[in-house]
């Protein structure tokens, strides 16, 4: 096991096994993102939300900023002169116990004081469309801090004498030549030769798999039923099976195929929701949970707008992941997933109906149909940056609502004489900026003009208007609205 300050642990991954740097891609970061609905403007604040219909199992983490670190220099161009910015160590600190530490690979994008982050994978986020994403994921099981005998790794990067700082200034380089194709040097000579090192080496290595995450997140059938299956997946060794809350007066229980009920499942278990013949209609939810260290290269992307990370070393931390069941006698039974779809640029949203009527819902102006016993999805696009907030409602009181932000690209840089909105200085202290609010954590992209830049993005929101969907069932159905 890797350590760092104190007593915490930090889980180290084995070790396996030319230059060619990219130019930065010249295209303007999209600064505004919002909500419009019913003609109020509403801040980005999912972070306030219940995440359960937000989150497909995992981790979730607060920033609490970059840590350890030191310098390097962005190249914007010939004749432009270099832009200095702070490259290290971040670290968060996971809801319900534990601590990560992580790398930026947005450099662009500004970090938000106090930001929750979704753990997420490759899929949702820029390394999606990224060929050279296992090479980042290899950097990371071949430096700091998995690595952490300076000496040794010093010695097989043919670099002078490497600390904490170096190492983490080093590898951050290296990494955001892969994923944000730029072309940045680490100030530190012994660094910049470990970012190289790293650089000419990295090889591609696959997606590491999710700490845990259960599939399909809802499902739906009738009172007498066991519905399901949902599968298990996760990375640790087994997980806790928390059953739904009101279990003792409903008589819902999880339960194997079998119909035994479950208090512990391991990876590739199926797993399913017991329900009374005589149950009324209605819906219930239980959790999976785990103590265990998050894989390393997993993504962590925010739940509102900020600096996209990638996770390089976990304390043993609670992961969990939910899903939801509904049932009825009659009528349309709706489930609703959502998930981010880089690919085509929205969020897929899949209704599947095992009632024995047509279920219908409006969504981005459009009706549409799911008929007994189909599943469907849809694609709602979402411009890049843009926050959405869906919500659908169906029968007995049936409601799902998602909302997050779009965040599949790296932010790029401002054209050639545009500001590079770093904090300079050749030992950068990390801002005390307010919780919050976009801040500048002496992290890459933050600057004491956002405030100003908000402040103009609200006012383009309120022009040209947010990415806000009210789905609602429509009639002759009763909705429960």
């Amino acid at each position: 096991m890797g350590t760092r300050s104190g007593s915490r642990h930090y889980r180290q991954e084995p070790a396996g096994a030319g230059r060619g740097r990219g130019l930065v891609r010249a295209a303007a970061a999209v600064l505004a993102s919002g909500l419009v609905a019913a003609g109020t403007l509403i801040g980005a604040t999912a972070a306030t939300a219940d995440e359960s219909d937000q989150h497909q199992g995992g981790a979730v983490a607060v920033l609490d900023g970059l840590k350890t670190y030191g310098t390097a220099q962005l190249n914007t161009g010939e004749g432009n002169k270099p832009q200095e910015l702070p490259a290290g160590l971040f670290e968060m600190t996971v809801d319900g116990g534990g601590t990560i530490q992580t790398y930026c690979i947005d450099f662009h994008t500004p970090t938000k004081d106090g930001a929750k982050y979704l753990e997420t994978p490759w899929d949702q986020s820029s390394l999606g469309a990224n060929e050279d994403a296992g090479k980042v994921r290899w950097i990371l099981q071949h430096s700091y801090p998995q690595v952490n005998d300076f000496a040794a790794l010093a010695d097989k990067a043919g670099t002078g004498p490497l600390d904490e700082k170096t190492a983490a200034a080093g590898t951050q380089v290296a990494i955001w030549r892969f994923s944000d194709k730029a072309d940045v040097t680490a100030t530190d000579a012994n660094a910049e030769k470990l970012a190289d090192w790293l650089e000419a080496n990295a090889q591609n290595v696959a997606e590491p798999k999710a700490s845990v995450g259960l599939s399909p997140a809802a499902v739906s059938g009738k009172a007498g039923e066991k519905l399901g299956p949902i599968t298990v997946h996760t990375d640790a060794g087994q997980v806790s099976v928390a059953p739904p809350a009101d279990a003792a007066a409903s008589g819902v229980q999880v339960t194997d195929k079998g119909g035994k009920p479950v208090t512990e499942a391991a990876d590739g278990a199926d797993l399913y929701f017991s329900v009374p013949e005589d149950a009324t209609d209605g819906s219930a939810s239980f959790s999976v949970q785990a103590s265990t260290s998050v894989p390393v290269g997993r993504v962590f992307a925010g739940l509102t707008k900020s600096q996209t990370m990638i996770l390089a070393g976990s304390s043993e931390s609670t992961v969990s992941a939910t899903a939801s069941a509904t049932w009825a006698e009659k009528g349309a039974v709706p489930a609703v997933t959502a998930q981010k779809n880089c690919a085509k640029g929205g969020v897929d949203i899949t209704a599947s109906n095992t009632g024995d009527e047509a279920f219908t819902f409006e969504l981005a102006g459009t009706e549409h149909t799911i008929p007994a016993g189909e599943t469907r999805t849809v694609t709602v696009p979402v411009g890049e940056d843009k926050a959405y907030d869906f919500t659908i409602t169906g029968p007995s009181g049936f409601s799902k609502n998602f909302k997050g932000v779009l965040d599949c690209e790296t932010a790029g840089t401002p054209a050639p004489g545009d500001d590079v909105t770093t904090q300079t200085g050749t030992e950068p202290t990390p801002a005390q900026s307010t919780p919050g609010t976009e801040g500048d954590l002496a992290a890459t992209g933050g600057s004491s003009a956002t405030p100003v830049i908000a402040g103009v993005a609200i006012a383009l929101v309120v022009l040209g208007g947010g990415a806000v969907f009210m789905l609602r069932r429509k009639k002759p159905q009763t909705s429960g609205e």
